[in-house]
């Protein structure tokens, strides 16, 4: 006795792989803007240290290091990222340090997002002491 294939299954493969397909390219994408999300914020920490210490050398002032950091992160991100950018000095325990504020987007979508969604901040010993 031979048994005749059940037709109502045609196709049925191609529908579960479209179905599967978009929601692991959902988590795919996820997770890169995760990734590009956390290199931006790596990467404005960095300048933000690089920059209040640049700032701290003793023939340098806070207002050197807003202006490196401002540079370290034009050269680094897009310019569209980068709201504002403050420097000066802080005490801390009676010790002056160079405070440098990174203000930016926090990019949700791409590198777009949210104005003032980031903010980081770098610190560093001031060499010359007021």
């Amino acid at each position: 006795m031979s048994r005749v294939p059940d037709r109502s299954d045609a196709g049925a493969a191609v529908v579960d792989f479209v179905l599967v397909s978009v929601v692991l390219l959902g988590l795919f994408l996820a997770v890169v803007q995760l990734g590009v999300a956390l290199h931006v914020r790596n990467t404005l920490v960095a300048a933000a240290a690089e920059g209040a210490r640049y700032g701290a050398n003793a023939d340098r002032s806070a207002v050197d290091g807003e202006t490196r950091t401002r540079e370290l992160v034009s050269a680094s991100l897009s310019a569209g990222l980068l709201q504002d950018v403050a420097a000066g000095y802080e005490d801390v325990a009676g010790t002056a340090t160079v405070v440098v504020e990174i203000r930016a987007r926090l990019p949700l979508v791409g590198l777009l997002g949210p104005a003032r969604g980031l903010v980081v901040r770098g610190h560093a010993f001031a060499e010359a002491q007021p």
